[in-house]
């Protein structure tokens, strides 16, 4: 597998920095639905992903392609409004092109959110889940060469979920009596959606929601240094099937669109303690 040289990620990221004002340090992907948090950025600059040197474009409903800089509440942040995805016939290094470009710009954290079936029985649509660790379930993006540029040959994943933001987005949510669940969740390759039987597989392995996306970022933003939140939104609830059930898309962006409001008040509160 043929290497992107770091002279690729570095035009993207000198490009990025030429266009915005400030230094964020803080970057945050938006998964299906939940674009609409860039919505609350102000003095945002916005950056079509076709616009960036050896940037790739989001083809998913609900993934609008953009980057959004600007302040979210009193921090500056650096948002992707959309993802790319490995069923969107990306390669893993283009998938996760972005993160790496991030690195270079300066980001330390990343806040990654996602729409997620959920596998625990007690997990209902609307659901909000702090992803405590994940089951990588897709080609893994540090295959092939390694680039010393970024991190090691065998990055440590033990805690690849900050465990202190994890905290401390408990004690927020608390604060605000904001209901939270904690879980595992699964990346799958997608993009069909799980059979039953898929479903009841992977809960017994340990998961309690599973998606398409998240897991490739994370372990490129871990092998860089970058300390890593998560939250999924629960969008179907993929442990009991009526003879009526199926899995629609539109069904999971409506879903995901309901709960970005709460997803935005949440982030924006961690983001300024961290």
């Amino acid at each position: 597998m043929e290497m992107i040289p770091t002279m690729h990620y570095q035009e993207a990221a000198d490009y990025l920095l030429s266009r915005i004002n400030g230094q964020p340090e803080t970057a945050i992907i938006l998964g299906s639905g939940l674009g609409s948090l860039a919505d609350r950025i102000s003095e945002a600059v916005v950056i079509p992903y076709g616009e960036i040197p050896h940037f790739v474009k989001s083809t998913v409903p609900g993934h609008k392609g953009n980057f959004i800089c600007g302040k979210l509440g009193e921090r500056y942040v650096l948002a992707m409004q959309g993802r790319f995805h490995y069923y969107e016939g990306y390669t893993m290094k283009q998938v996760t092109f972005p993160i790496r470009v991030m690195k270079l710009m300066g980001i330390k954290n990343l806040l990654v959110s996602n729409a997620a079936g959920g596998i625990n029985n007690t997990f209902k649509v609307g659901d909000l889940m702090i992803i405590r660790d994940h089951i990588n379930m897709m080609p893994n993006p540090l295959i092939g060469q390694n680039n010393e540029d970024f991190g090691p040959r065998f990055p440590d994943m033990t805690r690849p979920y900050d465990r202190q933001y994890i905290a401390l987005m408990e004690e927020i949510a608390a604060g605000m009596h904001i209901p939270l669940k904690k879980g595992v969740y699964v990346g799958l390759t997608g993009p069909s959606y799980e059979t039953p039987s898929e479903y009841a597989f992977y809960g017994k392995g340990g998961a309690d929601a599973v998606g398409m996306s998240t897991v490739p970022e994370v372990i490129v933003a871990r092998h860089a240094g970058i300390n890593v939140f998560g939250m999924s939104v629960i969008t179907n609830e993929g442990y009991h099937f009526a003879d009526d059930f199926v899995n629609d898309g539109a069904d999971v962006i409506a879903a995901a669109n309901r709960a970005a409001e709460v997803m935005t008040s949440l982030f924006t509160k961690l983001i300024s303690m961290i």
